[in-house]
């Protein structure tokens, strides 16, 4: 890849080599990096370059060995809006207290004139354009759309769907995004191809010399998952694709786990086993991967033909994971690995080649990081740090975790090797992913735990705010003077049977 014209050999030496160093930013006479902004829902970390042996991923993949994939990325919190309003504001979610899917960032005074991601490059002189889901939700009318970006393409979601749903009703009713399989419809009829025809299409038509922040946002594979036949067809109809799980995976785990996905519309493994869906659900799951990474691929061939690929810097991301039966559940809203865990891919000017980084990295870091690489104007109101000296070198040390919180005291502090979890009674669990990758070996008891644990607790966040007004939808709420428990509006009694 050619480094753009502003992105002189000096400068960016510098910039790796200090690891600190801001590159300068591009003068009207030079070529500014464009930026492809690929944002993918729900999407766990069952991607090939990812290690998921099962999982046919070829473009993604693809794209890792262009650039450089992230393998200990992380999002800071695991549920759309908090995660989403992070990446774009550059806070975390216990900096502006967005914890649920309500409320829009724009709602709250403290932030309605907060510069978020792409205002900062249309500030700098880039044309910003997206489609699908970035943000969570539409943020109003055409004058609050054009304050976020310029050009506005299709909203992307779920596209066609069958007449009935596929799946039985589940334990809170006939919800109607819980649903997945194969029914006889067109690609072309989905959502994210339209997206993705859309995204091609500016990419192509898009002049030289004009930089583009371009943000395209998959929902797949977002519930409900469903897909053509030959996205099923790659994935064998049998049990081989189920994730390890065991009997009573939750023993180990404080009550107060629980709490954070208390009752939700995703079904736990009980009832997909019960009801036979538990292959048919991580089949569609992985079905809607492919089919992703399928219009990923389409976006990378766009570039190429448009000639902008080697001034185009590309990262991919995805606000949160997904479980599949782990931990005795489907859905997010939690603080193990399967739901924070993440894809984080940067290729392009400035990106070495065939980089696998193992240290920590946080969505968060994706703000400073790509301004950095647009030698724009840097900002001192950002939580992320730019991961720029890790794009230059895989094995460039990073002393921060990865923090991710759910609600208020509820965090997840991942280091390199460990995962420490402390939730808002102080209850707490430490796994080493080394020798435990799935999680099942609660180490927070053990005496000698406790200097690994002290070690994490000095990362927590020293800012850990209420929600913020407005707030609903998946909200905790913990009183530690009286010890209740409050989910969405409603007391949890410390007898009350978990709901099945």
């Amino acid at each position: 890849m050619r480094a753009p014209a502003c992105l002189t050999y000096l400068s960016v030496s510098i910039a790796f080599l200090s690891g600190w160093a801001w590159l300068e930013p591009c003068s009207a006479a030079t070529v500014k990096p464009n930026v492809l902004f690929i944002a993918i829902d729900d999407q766990n970390d069952w991607i090939g370059t990812m290690g998921h042996a099962a999982a046919k991923t070829p473009n993604i993949d693809a794209l890792a060995a262009r650039g450089t994939v992230f393998l200990n990325a992380h999002c800071q919190s695991p549920l759309c809006n908090p995660s989403r309003t992070s990446v774009m504001l550059g806070l975390r979610p216990t900096s502006t207290g967005i914890y649920g899917l309500s409320p829009w960032f724009r709602n709250l005074d403290e932030f309605k004139n907060r510069v978020a991601l792409p205002q900062h490059f249309k500030a700098n002189g880039y044309q910003t354009l997206t489609a699908g889901k970035i943000y969570h939700g539409n943020p109003g009318g055409p004058a609050k759309r054009a304050a976020e970006f310029g050009v506005w393409g299709p909203n992307g979601g779920i596209g066609i769907k069958p007449d009935t749903k596929l799946i039985p009703a589940t334990p809170m009713g006939d919800h109607p995004l819980m649903d997945w399989g194969v029914f006889d419809h067109r690609d072309e009829d989905k959502g994210d191809h339209q997206v993705a025809t859309w995204a091609v299409e500016k990419i192509k038509t898009a002049k030289k010399g004009e930089p583009f922040f371009l943000a395209a946002g998959f929902f797949l594979p977002h519930v409900p998952c469903y897909a053509t036949q030959k996205w099923f067809d790659l994935y064998p109809d049998d049990d081989s694709l189920l994730p390890p799980v065991k009997a009573d995976e939750r023993a180990g785990t404080p009550r107060f786990s629980w709490y954070l996905h208390w009752s939700l519309p995703e079904p736990r493994l009980k009832w997909v086993r019960e009801n036979q869906q538990w292959r048919n659900l991580v089949r569609s799951y992985l079905a809607c991967t492919s089919f992703v990474d399928a219009q990923v691929g389409r976006l990378m061939a766009a570039l190429e033909e448009s000639g902008q690929a080697d001034n185009t810097i590309i990262v991919l991301w995805s606000d949160h994971g997904w479980h599949l039966g782990e931990k005795e559940i489907t859905g997010k809203n939690t603080l193990w690995e399967r739901s924070t865990r993440v894809p984080l891919i940067f290729a392009g000017p400035g990106v070495a080649a065939n980089g696998r980084c193992t240290q920590p990295a946080e969505l968060l870091d994706i703000y400073p990081t790509l301004i950095q690489l647009c030698g724009l104007p840097p900002r001192t109101d950002l939580e992320g740090q730019s991961l720029v000296p890790q794009l230059a070198d895989e094995k460039a040390r990073r002393e921060r975790p990865a923090i991710t919180s759910h609600n208020q005291g509820n965090h997840a502090v991942r280091s390199e090797r460990w995962r420490y979890i402390v939730y808002a009674d102080g209850s707490e669990e430490l796994y080493d992913l080394e020798a435990d990758p799935n999680e099942w070996n609660n180490l927070a008891a053990d005496k000698d735990s406790q200097p690994i644990i002290a070690e994490h607790r000095r990362w927590l966040p020293t800012m850990d705010r209420p929600p913020a007004p407005g707030s609903a939808h998946r909200v905790l709420t913990y009183d530690k003077t009286t010890r209740s428990v409050i989910w969405e509006g409603n007391p949890i009694g410390d007898n009350d049977a978990i709901p099945e």
